[in-house]
């Protein structure tokens, strides 16, 4: 089956997220854009995934659980699990990686914590905004032995990406999808990058509000409506699955 994704979306917990990025307000407007299924990947914090996930469930909506990783180098990475176990395992080696650095609310905004039924349960203070001191091999690896499978976010830009930062993609880390922001032609990318024609790519929302959620542009080819197939889609080819 053909299914609409976006695997790319914050909640309010992502302290540049609109307050608006509620588990229920997420939900609904990824049902008004026809969306199958999303993926949550807050700043190194997956707290916000298991609400999300239950409010997809009330709704037909598949929930990926997930977080947007800033490794050592800088370097944004989409990890994504099939189960909210797996996600909230690596969820803690992530928050032992972080340093111990309160957030400034002033600055980068608040980071919500919140339940199936959009209630504020609790603020994060520590700052989640910053690199962890994972590097992008150890990340890699540490996501695969639970399961998961890690997209290097939004190559096309000039920070915090993995082009950018690291000036190539690792051939050995084992990466299969690559992510593109979602205005840019993957057409285009690769005659300016003719070296990345081997790997697939997924253009994602990077969503911080409502509006910037994907309408049914980015499509995934999955034997069943679930999250298991989402991750053996996106890893198939490495015989991890």
């Amino acid at each position: 089956m053909k299914a609409a994704v976006d695997l790319h979306i914050h909640t309010a917990l992502s302290p540049c997220a609109s307050e608006d990025m509620t588990p229920n307000n997420i939900v609904n407007m990824s049902v008004l854009k026809g969306l199958d299924v999303i993926a949550i990947t807050d700043h190194n914090s997956s707290a916000n995934c298991e609400a999300v996930i239950k409010c997809g469930m009330k709704k037909g909506i598949i929930v990926v659980p997930g977080m947007e990783l800033e490794t050592q180098e800088e370097v944004h990475l989409l990890c994504l699990f099939d189960n909210i176990i797996s996600c909230m395992a690596f969820q803690d080696i992530v928050s032992s990686s972080l340093p111990d650095i309160e957030n400034r609310e002033d600055i980068f905004g608040r980071q919500t914590l919140m339940d199936e039924n959009d209630r504020i349960t609790d603020i994060n203070r520590q700052l989640l905004l910053t690199a962890t001191t994972l590097s992008v091999e150890e990340a890699a690896q540490k996501v695969a032995n639970l399961g998961g499978i890690i997209i290097p976010a939004h190559i096309d830009r000039q920070s915090h990406s993995i082009l950018s930062n690291l000036g190539m993609i690792p051939e050995d880390v084992g990466f299969t999808y690559l992510e593109l922001s979602r205005s840019v032609c993957v057409v285009d990318f690769l005659r300016d990058n003719p070296g990345l024609s081997h790997f697939q790519f997924i253009r994602s929302s990077d969503a911080h509000e409502l509006g910037d959620i994907l309408e049914r542009e980015t499509f995934l080819e999955i034997e069943a409506k679930n999250a298991r197939s989402i991750i053996s889609k996106l890893c198939a080819q490495h015989g991890w699955r």
